[in-house]
């Protein structure tokens, strides 16, 4: 590890905002590149000049975490006004409450179950031949039967991951979708909420410091390391290596925006999990900040499909052959010196927004350890694998 010189870092979202916020603090310069001709990456949210609505320009993003630490750290920078995501979806003609609860449940069915006999029916429903679901499908089967996962996660999920739920892995779907009480609040973590003037204002509060340079509308190529005595990249992984093995698969969105005189859907959030409409749901964004007031309103609708050339990449597909290929990647990583590799794209997982937060400061944090010690700094602070 060299221990004079300049820190590179490599996009301007969370995870390079607050990695170079941590190390500007500690006294390095900092040296922060990104394509985007904005910061904040798919965070990024502006001001609709026509409505005034605070646009989440990448879809939205919703603030949510049980760690004091984190929430505490994006208050600094930002109020967070109190929001909960309350999601629903059409289905058949009806619209019903996410995720399926109590509510969801009577609805559905035509019932007025207590808790105890919504749960006592809901087993009536599971397909109990399954003992070890390996795939979505039988995840769902297993644990809400037929008609529930026909309605609510079968076409929703085909349109999002552009194939069978057969071919998924069950750990897709990784607990019991159903809540057996009214509770309508999308996520359960203890803080919750939205940046009171949206995202690139808060990241851009981050990035204030003088130690920290930001250039946009900039590639940053691999001969640079060299100019630096460490670099953090949270670039693709297969993208800094010129897909050497192929390219990763990813899943990316395109967005159909349209505006509207008045309230269009009533939600932040509209899911359709019928097959037959093409996009996965439509987003109303001037819910997603409920403490502004706005006549007009700006909506997305959102289509899901795979990642081309020239797309931005939203999800890691991690499927077999995607794994086989991301293992190539991590060996040459690792073989790689005055670097690491953070974030979503980086090490090839899917993040919300406070783990990315949570591993930044971590990774910047064990960045000075090291330093300290002269000891050398791993290419990965979470193995992609």
């Amino acid at each position: 590890m060299r221990v004079n010189g300049r820190i590179g870092i490599v996009g301007a979202g969370l995870s390079g905002a607050v990695i170079g916020r941590e190390l500007a603090l500690a006294g390095h310069q900092v040296e922060i590149f990104d394509m985007r001709s904005h910061i904040a990456g798919n965070c990024h949210t502006e001001r609709d000049q026509e409505t005034g609505v605070m646009v989440h320009v990448y879809g939205p993003h919703i603030f949510h975490t049980d760690d004091s630490e984190v929430w505490d750290y994006v208050n600094r920078f930002q109020a967070f006004m109190p929001y909960k995501n309350r999601v629903k979806t059409t289905s058949n003609g009806q619209v019903y409450s996410l995720p399926v609860n109590l509510h969801t449940i009577n609805q559905f069915f035509g019932k007025t179950f207590r808790p105890d006999e919504a749960r006592s029916f809901i087993e009536t429903q599971a397909d109990k031949t399954i003992e070890d679901p390996a795939t979505f499908e039988e995840q769902a089967l297993r644990f809400v039967g037929n008609d529930l996962y026909e309605a609510f996660f079968k076409g929703y999920t085909q349109k999002q991951w552009g194939c069978s739920p057969t071919e998924l892995p069950a750990s897709i779907l990784k607990r019991l979708p159903v809540r057996f009480n009214y509770d309508d609040n999308y996520f359960a973590h203890k803080y919750q909420g939205m940046p009171e003037n949206g995202y690139t204002d808060m990241i851009g509060r981050i990035l204030d410091h003088p130690n920290i340079h930001v250039s946009l509308n900039t590639r940053f190529l691999r001969a640079q390391k060299e100019d630096f005595a460490h670099v953090f990249y949270s670039g693709s992984l297969d993208g800094y290596f010129d897909h050497e093995f192929g390219p990763l698969g990813y899943r990316t969105l395109d967005f159909e925006r349209f505006d509207y005189d008045g309230d269009y859907q009533g939600c932040a959030v509209m899911n359709y999990g019928d097959v037959s409409v093409p996009y996965t749901r439509i987003t109303e964004h001037k819910h997603f900040s409920p403490w502004e007031e706005h006549k007009g309103s700006v909506c997305y609708r959102e289509f899901s499909r795979i990642c081309g050339d020239d797309d931005i990449p939203y999800y890691p597909i991690r499927l077999v052959k995607d794994k086989e290929q991301l293992a190539q990647y991590v060996e040459r990583a690792n073989a790689e010196t005055s670097i690491t590799f953070v974030g979503r794209l980086g090490t090839y997982r899917y993040l919300d927004m406070d783990v990315t937060i949570r591993e930044a400061l971590d990774t910047a944090r064990q960045y000075l350890g090291r330093l300290s010690e002269g000891a050398s700094m791993p290419a990965f602070q979470h193995s992609p694998i």
